[in-house]
């Protein structure tokens, strides 16, 4: 996925509203599609993320299975490291890499 070769922060930095909102004209549309967009990263990178723990996942597990499966672990580690979903939305953003449709509003007269 384009997450994994992502280069957006994993940290919180501070952000200029006006330069993220230049592309939608709206702050509140922007922060509108951030947010979906992340969402749909989040999901992508959660289903991943549990398609590979549950190739560790057996049926009889004893206590040292449980504390000592260590590539179990350097999966959950990897997928932790990774940037958070709502860093990845604005770097998509801020590349013009993110398309969003607006919904047309249609005028309805009541003369007819």
């Amino acid at each position: 996925m384009a997450y994994k070769d992502s280069n957006a922060e994993r940290t919180t930095i501070t952000r200029s509203i006006k330069e993220l909102e230049v592309s939608t004209g709206n702050v509140y549309e922007t922060i509108s599609v951030l947010s979906k967009r992340s969402n749909q990263i989040n999901v992508e990178m959660k289903e991943e993320l549990n398609q590979k723990l549950d190739e560790f996942a057996t049926s009889t597990d004893n206590l040292e299975e449980i504390f000592e499966n260590r590539e179990q672990i350097e999966v959950s580690r990897y997928y932790e490291r990774l940037p958070k979903s709502g860093a990845i939305a604005i770097q998509e953003l801020e590349q013009e890499k993110l398309f969003w449709k607006a919904p047309e509003t249609e005028a309805t007269s009541e003369e007819e």
